[in-house]
């Protein structure tokens, strides 16, 4: 037996590969999407090991061309929903006793994979099935999803080597166990890393989970599943069952075992969550853990000192990469009325070069949003502009979903710093903007910070160092992950640990120590050296030992 003590050095980031012409990673990709666009998958229910076939199939297109079908995935039923928890909980009786050696042995080893073996196929499916170009599909599914499991690995020894002090007649430790049953994760389509995340996280810390996929990314997350089971990860650790969300929540969140939740989605659905889970409050083993990351309203707010040529940059990329499906994609802007003359000639300008289409276009900056609904969605809000007095399309504005679910670049200018758009959150390439008046910098920062629910990313810019401190001292409570003179978003594991407050989650900062710790329920443990064997204190003995 190995008594040494294990120690696993702190990571360096997964290098972004370049995908240049004639380059490994690009004919390696190039290969991987052809073979992915010729045939369709069959995907199954993974229960305890096993693949279950229900019969009851839905279909994973791309969103680029929706008539084309990528995988018939097999849906969860009531039955296959309590065989995935009967098998997490029957797993949790030896994952949760093994080693956090092992565990983290089999973190890692996940981790390589992806970075070798399945790098081309992992990118490959989360653009064709998800709608990301290869820049985009890089930095989520292969070195975002490298990151969390690589410095999870890390920020584990450092969880477990927090304990407590102890004197000279006793020894004191904190053993941190597995929470109490099952973790139930549910998972959503624009980060093919937050779906990895949100299962191996608990995992690594000894829970086993039922995962929910969200039904738009179930091709990159199946070839998860498939990469677990080859790096050793016991079966029944991890149940893969797609299916319709309430369905399946319904029998999920009225078990008396579920022990936690790991979300990353809409405010409303974890919302409901939360009001479940508080009416069954007294039905549960355990109080669940509820660990969310929900929407964003991200600003970007323009001092009259701003570098223009920043501001512009990253007012395009933070609010239409990945076509602004983003829960950190920058959606409100505050521009002086100094600079708004040249930002506006440099964004649109910007705009005009930008090309939309299919994502293995290696051309393409913005490609589809993911489904029909949420492409109504994004139209709606900009039709509001379309016939607002109080609001104007100063770029974009027009969709088409004849064959794939494309929605302009749009850019509103309002006049009413409480207009809809400043307020709610779109999920689309939407970025609206309010001039204030330089004068009103202070004014302006009190209505940003006040304006939006959600609390979750924000910029500020400015060149002036007493600006951009007042700034932050005001938004102090407005972004749980605030940037100076940088898009809103490309939070990177292991530098900018990332959750929002407010109504955009329980900011437990995924990519970091905290996250880990929520799912553990430690246990103190103390060993009395001495223990007494009279129970009177000593001044009651008036010098009789007896």
């Amino acid at each position: 037996m190995n008594n040494a003590i294990f120690k696993y050095d702190f990571p360096k980031n997964e290098p972004i590969l370049g995908y240049l012409p004639g380059s490994p990673e690009r004919l390696a990709l190039e290969a991987e999407i052809k073979k992915l666009s010729s045939e369709v998958m069959d995907i199954p229910l993974i229960i305890g090991g096993k693949e279950v076939r229900t019969g009851k199939t839905g279909k994973v297109v791309m969103p680029h061309d929706h008539q084309h079908v990528l995988a018939n995935y097999h849906i969860a039923g009531e039955e296959e929903v309590k065989m995935a928890i009967e098998a997490a909980l029957k797993a949790h009786e030896y994952w949760g006793t093994v080693s956090w050696v092992e565990r983290l042995s089999i973190t890692v080893k996940v981790a390589e994979l992806l970075s070798t073996k399945y790098r081309a196929l992992i990118n490959a499916a989360t653009m064709l099935g998800q709608d990301k170009n290869v820049y985009q599909a890089e930095i989520d599914s292969a070195c975002e999803a490298i990151d969390f499991l690589r410095f999870n690995a890390y920020y584990i020894s450092e969880v477990y080597n927090h304990q407590p002090s102890s004197d000279k007649s006793s020894i004191n430790r904190l053993e941190y166990r597995p929470l109490e049953g099952f973790v139930f994760a549910v998972t959503p389509f624009n980060f093919t890393a937050i779906a990895s995340n949100l299962n191996m996280s608990p995992v690594l810390m000894g829970n086993t989970v039922v995962w929910k996929p969200a039904t738009t990314a179930i091709l990159s997350n199946y070839i998860l599943m498939k990469v677990y089971k080859e790096a050793g990860l016991p079966d029944g650790v991890i149940n893969f069952i797609p299916g319709k969300g309430s369905a399946i929540g319904n029998i999920v969140l009225n078990h008396p075992m579920l022990a936690g939740i790991h979300f990353t989605g809409s405010t409303a659905t974890f919302n409901q969550f939360w009001k479940t889970v508080s009416n069954n409050i007294g039905h549960y083993r355990s109080y669940p853990k509820l660990i969310g990351e929900t929407g964003g309203k991200d600003f970007m707010f323009l001092h009259s000192s701003a570098n223009i040529n920043e501001a512009v940059t990253a007012a395009v990329r933070g609010a239409f990469e990945f076509q602004g499906q983003k829960c950190s994609a920058a959606s409100r802007a505050y521009i002086p009325q100094s600079l708004w003359p040249e930002f506006k000639s440099k964004m649109t300008a910007t705009l005009k070069e930008i090309k939309q289409g299919d994502p293995t276009d290696y051309e393409t900056f913005i490609n589809a949003v993911i489904d029909e609904a949420s492409f109504d969605n994004i139209m709606q809000y900009i039709n509001q502009a379309k016939t607002s007095d109080k609001a104007e399309i100063i770029w974009g504005g027009k969709g088409d979903k004849s064959r794939g679910y494309f929605v302009e670049p749009t850019v509103i200018l309002t006049t009413d710093p409480h207009f809809v758009t400043m307020e709610e959150e779109i999920f689309g390439p939407v970025l609206t903007i309010y001039v204030y008046p330089d004068n009103k910098f202070n004014e302006t920062l009190e209505i940003c910070n006040s304006t939006s629910p959600y609390a979750l990313t924000g910029a500020i810019f400015a060149t002036d160092r007493m600006a951009l401190n007042h700034a932050c001292r005001v938004l102090r409570y407005a972004a749980g992950n605030l940037y100076f003179n940088d898009k809103p978003t490309g939070a990177v594991v292991g530098q900018q640990p990332f959750g929002g407050a407010r109504a955009s989650g329980t900011n437990d900062k995924a990519g970091g120590p905290l996250n880990l710790i929520r799912w553990t329920s430690p246990r103190t443990i103390k060993e009395n050296l001495i223990p007494p064997v009279n129970y009177k204190y000593p001044y009651m003995t008036n010098g009789d030992s007896k």
